[in-house]
């Protein structure tokens, strides 16, 4: 237990440390580049996802459920997992030059679209590795090789503004820094196997069988998560495009946290649906729901009073306009933290197909509104229709959990978390603006106002640390421990 607790522990500080290091390397770019050349480079970035992504075909959730719950020798899995995540990655990103060809963009766009590619590689690769130490719960591992990555992009970053050589330098920068998080991952993951390329067919035939209800879950999802910055890279300014682009960086920072927690908590739900302890199951869901909901709620709050002076100091002065937008996409997060738990949740009761359905009516619905809304409001229809998508996801997602489970969420934690920020609102309505000018009035700000809402959540017995031992401490009749302590 010891083990697994410091592995936690650096695992919640590399994370730390990631996310404080890429908001430096946004800064750095934000500022380099401007509205304009961010909106290139993000314009680049949002193109070659798609392709990514689907490429990804629900291999990197299906590594750390079937390496848990699986009866194939782990290695061969591992392997041929690997192989084909390579193929498929190689043959996407290979259509991209061709698709780029047909669209309406720039000699800039087009060159960085070429230089960008090889980075895409790499990440498709390390989401292998990450679901082998999910299954090992030594996620430290893969906290340490995204440091280093980030340690390579600021590094990338600062020597391109040296000799500035523009858009392409930030691109190859980051090419460099996949290469080196992924080269990282490989080594780290000696420990557990030594992953080589392997081509059994019948086994990826039962890979696919397996995946493809997620991978078309994850193409869906794609559509009405990213299909608002394609839009307006092709309807709207370029400059548009770097505002909206900017403020969606900051929002991927923060959905960091979810999806690393969650990636955490779905072996632990697979293990315990695998093993009938459905009791077990319930109480970790549930406490996984009042732990997002203790960090999403004073984000929802705390970003309606503080959206400006955030994006001013992540993003520069020429980015001040974009505070609006933070302000609306923070609702989207607060869906993302409760739902995440739910779509996982999904997975571990092997119910994907089921959501095939939601998927499809959510992202049919917002690609429609996202052409009707982007032209006339831009990055504020943009956002109105990501909200709109994510809330309607996690509401699907839950309900589904619901119907094969029978899991209700207990809202009490959530609603101590509303009262709790509620009056770390009041706080923040009443705080002199004229600190929210200087980055060191803002820090007190963020320290006083976090201050304020944990003790009001203390006050009203919303934390209990004793909570989350539930979820990473639990042995059945028998002795067996299952969850992060069955590596022990």
């Amino acid at each position: 237990m010891k083990r697994v607790a410091n592995n936690t522990l650096i695992q919640i500080t590399g994370k730390a440390i990631s996310t404080v290091l890429g908001l430096f390397s946004l800064a750095l770019i934000t500022r380099y580049l401007g509205p304009t050349g961010f909106g290139e480079y993000t314009t680049v970035i949002t193109f070659l996802t798609f392709f990514a992504v689907v490429a990804d075909f629900g291999l990197t959730l299906v590594t750390a459920q079937m390496l848990s719950g699986h009866k194939e020798d782990e290695s061969k899995l591992l392997n041929n997992l690997f192989s084909l995540r390579l193929v498929s990655i190689i043959i996407l990103l290979a259509l991209a030059p061709i698709i780029l060809l047909a669209l309406p963009y720039g000699a800039t766009v087009k060159t960085g679209v070429l230089i960008a590619l090889v980075a895409f590689l790499f990440p498709a690769l390390n989401q292998i590795l990450i679901g082998l130490f999910q299954k090992k719960l030594s996620m430290d591992r893969d906290a340490v090789a995204e440091v280093v990555g980030r340690l390579a992009l600021i590094l990338g970053i600062l020597i391109t503004q040296k000799i500035d050589l523009g858009l392409n330098g930030i691109l190859i920068a980051t090419v460099i820094s996949a290469g080196a998080n992924f080269f990282l991952h490989y080594v780290l993951a000696f420990k557990y196997a030594v992953i080589k390329l392997e081509f059994d067919f019948s086994l990826w035939r039962k890979i696919f069988i397996k995946s493809w209800p997620l991978a078309i879950t994850i193409v869906l999802n794609l559509i009405y998560l990213r299909a608002d910055t394609l839009l307006l890279s092709l309807l709207r300014d370029t400059n548009e495009v770097g505002l909206y682009g900017a403020t969606y960086r900051v929002i991927d920072v923060l959905t960091t946290i979810p999806f690393m927690f969650a990636g955490l908590i779905l072996p632990i739900l697979t293990s315990a649906e695998v093993a009938g302890d459905k009791s077990y199951f319930k109480k970790v869901l549930q406490k996984s729901f009042d732990f997002m909901a203790l960090l999403a709620i004073p984000l929802i709050v705390g970003a309606q009073f503080l959206s400006d002076p955030i994006m001013l100091f992540v993003a520069g002065s020429d980015f001040a306009a974009a505070g609006p937008i933070l302000a609306m996409l923070i609702f989207a997060v607060g869906a993302i933290f409760l739902g995440t738990m739910f779509s996982h949740a999904v997975i571990a009761l092997n119910r994907q197909k089921k959501m095939i359905g939601f998927y499809l009516f959510t992202s049919l619905s917002a690609l429609v509104a996202y052409v009707i809304l982007i032209p006339r409001f831009s990055y504020t229809g943009a956002a109105a229709v990501t909200i709109y998508s994510e809330v309607l996801i996690a509401i699907f997602s839950g309900y589904c959990v619901f119907k094969y489970s029978r899991f209700l969420p207990n809202l009490k934690m959530l609603l101590k978390a509303l009262l709790s920020s509620a009056i770390m609102g009041l706080f923040l309505c009443f705080f002199p603006i004229v600190y929210r000018t200087s980055l060191s009035g803002l820090i007190l700000i963020l320290f006083t106002a976090g201050l304020i809402y944990f003790l009001a959540l203390y006050l009203l017995g919303g934390i209990k640390p004793e909570d989350m031992e539930i979820i990473f401490k639990r042995q059945n009749k028998s002795g067996q421990t299952y969850g992060p302590t069955n590596n022990l």
